[in-house]
């Protein structure tokens, strides 16, 4: 009886520590921490955040089967997403002084000359280049072929603009109908009719050393469009002529050349001329007051 006890005994045994194999149950964690047991479950990795993603559902407790892992995806940046329009167009910054140009060594007397003539643009006298007097400029220069026009208050510039601004009007003894008036003394030329001004003072250039022009009151006497010259071989545009060969007609050369000048005629800008033969008639008043400076 003894012997079959003892062997009951021992099968009991054995049963329970083949069972203890295949059980799924967590084993103890060592007390000391250091033992020679299995590592408790998250010791190395816990089951929490990012880890437990990682993990099999055995471990996680999910009833569901392993997820196969994601692809990391490239890294896309963030973009400024735009906004609404709220109907006003975006504010393009605007380049300032567009017709400035540089600043001549007479700005305030030039300044000074186009706000008396007026007719250019608003000016402001204070010796400081704005674009509004740059505009005035250019316009000024453009106006009498100063050339470059550029809008420099330089030397030419304030010759021009000094002569024409004190051009007395007053001196030509202007009677009925149309008459040419000339100041020889400032070169420059207008016209009036029944004693009013209908065309502003103007540039002119008159005869050189030994062809002076000659002061006096001369009637017109033949006109022609395009009048041939014998003596020099040029075409002369827009001829007027009062006093032997001398006569009003387009120049030939550039006006402000002051070295040079004509053999007695009185030169105008191409304007100038069509205007004037539009103005003149057989029979027209030229009065010339004066003298060229030199001749």
């Amino acid at each position: 009886m003894q012997v079959r006890h003892r062997a009951r005994v021992v099968a009991l045994a054995m049963v329970m520590l083949v069972g203890a194999g295949g059980c799924a149950s967590v084993p103890q964690a060592d007390p000391g921490g250091t033992g020679g047991g299995l590592a408790p479950v998250g010791s190395a990795e816990q089951v929490t955040g990012a880890g437990a993603s990682s993990l099999p559902d055995q471990l996680t407790g999910s009833d569901t089967k392993p997820r196969p892992r994601k692809k990391p995806q490239p890294e896309v940046r963030a973009t400024k997403t735009p906004k609404a329009s709220t109907g006003h167009r975006p504010r393009v910054p605007q380049k300032s002084n567009l017709t400035r140009c540089q600043q001549g060594e007479h700005q305030r007397e030039v300044e000074t000359y186009l706000a008396r003539l007026g007719g250019f643009g608003t000016v402001t006298v204070d010796g400081r280049q704005t674009d509004a007097d740059c505009a005035a400029i250019k316009k000024f220069q453009q106006r009498y072929d100063i050339r470059p026009a550029e809008g420099r208050a330089g030397p030419l510039t304030l010759d021009v603009a000094k002569r024409l601004a004190t051009t007395d009007v007053k001196r030509c003894s202007a009677g009925s109908g149309t008459t040419f008036c000339v100041d020889l003394t400032r070169q420059t030329t207008w016209v009036m009719r029944d004693g009013k001004v209908v065309a502003k003072p103007t540039v002119t250039r008159t005869g050189m050393a030994g062809y002076a022009t000659p002061a006096g009151t001369y009637k017109v006497n033949l006109r022609n469009l395009k009048e041939w010259s014998n003596p020099y071989e040029v075409w002369l545009p827009y001829w007027q002529r009062f006093n032997g060969g001398i006569g009003f007609h387009e120049t030939t050369t550039y006006l402000h050349n002051a070295g040079i000048g004509s053999h007695g005629c009185v030169n105008l800008l191409h304007t100038d001329a069509v205007r004037w033969w539009e103005l003149g008639k057989v029979g027209s008043r030229v009065v010339l007051v004066g003298r060229r400076p030199g001749t």
